[in-house]
């Protein structure tokens, strides 16, 4: 069993059976709680171009062909801040540490690409994307003993102390294909 990166787009067919995934378990855990149109709308509001390079990416984990995890990141505030987004294991395939893999892979590209810090946010329901963020070195930006349903979109911050090229470089590394 091999694992491999792929940098690619939110419209690759390879990503559409995750992303519809994603998009069916925000719908079970949130329905109409944030819109009336539930996960279709939070899925549709940022355009794909802006998780293409050179101030964003999309990346898939390949198993056998198979997309079973992915993410993305796009610029946020700021031209040293990305802002992580859509990281999701398939439900086959989680409790294998997938999530973590691409959350550092995630990282590690968004330094090459320039950036300093990440930003994220994950909502009130998602209590193991919670505790992915801490267990990995994210700074929570809410106070942690509230009741998360009073915050509901719970911001998280992490340093990356390894960003090697300005922010908005083009670089070849965002068509390479590598093996975890």
């Amino acid at each position: 069993m091999s694992d491999r990166f792929l940098y690619t787009s939110p419209l690759d067919p390879l990503a559409v059976p995750l992303i519809e995934e994603l998009t069916y378990e925000y719908d079970s855990r949130y329905g109409s709680f944030y819109d009336a149109e539930g996960a279709t709308k939070e899925m549709n509001r940022c355009s794909p171009d802006v998780f293409a390079p050179p101030h964003g990416n999309f990346l898939l984990l390949l198993r056998e062909g198979k997309a079973i995890a992915g993410g993305a990141f796009m610029q946020h505030e700021d031209d040293g801040t990305t802002e992580f987004k859509r990281i999701w294991t398939h439900s086959d395939y989680r409790r294998q540490g997938l999530a973590r893999k691409v959350l550092l892979e995630l990282e590690e590209q968004a330094a090459r690409q320039g950036y300093r810090r990440v930003y994220l946010t994950t909502g009130f329901r998602q209590p193991e994307a919670v505790g992915l963020y801490l267990t990995n070195g994210y700074s929570a930006l809410f106070d942690t003993a509230a009741d998360p349903e009073t915050i509901q979109k719970l911001p998280f911050e992490k340093s990356l102390e390894f960003a090697i090229v300005p922010a908005g470089t083009a670089i070849a590394a965002v068509t390479l294909h590598g093996s975890v």
